[in-house]
């Protein structure tokens, strides 16, 4: 219990790491797993190209990934996207 209350995502692999991600950061992972270039997202999200950036630099870091194909992985995981795309 007191595990719990210090780390409440220590329960592995069980626990959905998107869960963590605030909204316009799923929707910035969505279009990066749809194959969206930065520039495309800044335009449909209007903001910068570096705010895309930034979202996307906090994304790896937040889900503990080295590169666009560990994002575009874990999108297609937690059902972010459908694989087909």
């Amino acid at each position: 219990m007191v595990e719990n209350a210090v780390n409440p995502h220590a329960h592995g692999q069980d626990h959905d790491p998107l869960s963590n991600l605030s909204p316009r950061e799923k929707e910035v992972l969505q279009l990066i797993a749809e194959e969206h270039t930065s520039g495309e997202i800044a335009k449909l999200l209007f903001v910068s190209e570096k705010t895309v950036e930034k979202h996307r630099a906090s994304l790896m870091e937040k889900l503990n990934v080295r590169n666009l194909a560990g994002l575009v992985r874990l999108a297609i995981k937690y059902h972010l996207v459908d694989s087909d795309s």
